[in-house]
């Protein structure tokens, strides 16, 4: 069958290889024949060595989020039916509860093979099926992104302000949820064009933090207070304004570094306003279950950027996510 290889740790050394075709399932497992990945920016990271002893032996099959359908179910099987569109887990282990060393251990598309496959072989258990009505482009765009502000999102209620920053596939993940939760979604960008889209996604208000820098101070003269809730991915440059922007006992959710990874923090603004840091990273098989009855219901679509990538252009797909041009999530079909 065809993969995309990572053969060593630069973007130019993914390569479309050949491996073994996967022999028929045995019990409680499902061969999905894939059809769509898409990329986050992790994987830009990982295909250039960036999760150093933590990254799988070479050659891996990148990236760990994608959509197929059943083809074979072996014995035993029940979470599934050959025909149903199913997405796996990132961690597959990770099934409920809080994560745990153990659940880091196996990651797709980082330290064992990822989903950029004609096929792959699941545990039924490591599988969740997509929701109704869901192309498997669509599909492909959960499991990281969109788990990820889910769970960010965790205890926000109807009338809570929530900012959320850039419109890459978390970001605007995070405002299509908060908006069907009830909420009050303020989003920032460099880009007015994207703003001008972010509104028509439900964004009540869009802060260019280009052009005001301080955007922290603008949040609270359009609001007249704080933010409940920022969805923090900027990283070094932007967590000092996260930090200002959010209200006394409010909450910053630590998900992205992308303007870098090491940061200053105003530890005295943080505990005299009794702020909660609260990193962010994906969520178990229960919680992307949770996720999916809620879109079924809020009927949320996701937001893909307009140019789709062939297979064999997967490459090109991680190299443009690092550019930043696109609007929600870069995806591959197969």
């Amino acid at each position: 069958m065809k993969v995309i290889e990572l053969t060593g740790w630069q973007l130019e050394q993914i390569t479309v290889g050949e491996r073994a075709a996967l022999a028929p399932p045995g019990p409680g497992e499902l061969l999905v024949a894939m059809r769509a990945a898409t990329v986050n920016y992790r994987d830009f990271v990982f295909a250039r060595g960036g999760y150093g002893r933590e990254s799988g032996a070479l050659p891996i099959i990148p990236l760990s989020d994608g959509a197929g359908i059943v083809a074979a179910t072996g014995p035993g099987v029940t979470r599934a039916k050959p025909g149903d569109l199913v997405c796996p887990i990132v961690m597959p282990q990770w099934l409920d509860g809080p994560m745990r060393d153990e659940h880091r251990r196996a990651t797709l598309g980082g330290s064992v093979d990822g989903v950029m496959a004609e096929q792959m072989k699941l545990r039924q258990e490591s599988a969740v099926k997509a929701p109704q009505g869901y192309s498997a482009v669509q599909a492909a765009t959960l499991p990281c992104a969109a788990l990820t502000a889910w769970n960010a999102l965790a205890g926000v209620r109807p009338g809570d302000l929530v900012v959320t920053q850039g419109t890459g596939g978390v970001s605007l993940f995070a405002l299509q949820f908060a908006h069907a939760m009830g909420a009050t979604v303020i989003v920032t960008s460099s880009s007015d064009a994207k703003l001008t889209r972010a509104r028509a996604l439900g964004a009540r208000h869009a802060i260019n933090y280009r052009s005001q820098p301080e955007w922290a101070a603008a949040l609270r003269s359009l609001t007249g207070r704080g933010a409940d809730l920022v969805i923090e991915l900027g990283g070094a440059q932007s967590l000092a304004q996260s930090i200002r922007a959010v209200r006394t006992g409010g909450t910053v959710a630590l998900i992205g570094v992308l303007s870098g990874a090491k940061a200053e923090i105003e530890l005295g603004r943080v505990v005299t306003r009794g702020l909660r840091l609260q990193a962010i990273t994906l969520g178990s098989r229960d919680d992307f279950e949770a996720m999916v009855q809620f879109i079924d219901r809020h009927r949320v679509k996701p937001v893909i950027d307009d140019h789709r990538f062939a297979f064999a252009e997967t490459r090109d797909a991680i190299a443009a996510i690092a550019e930043g041009k696109h609007f929600g999530k870069l995806a591959i079909e197969f």
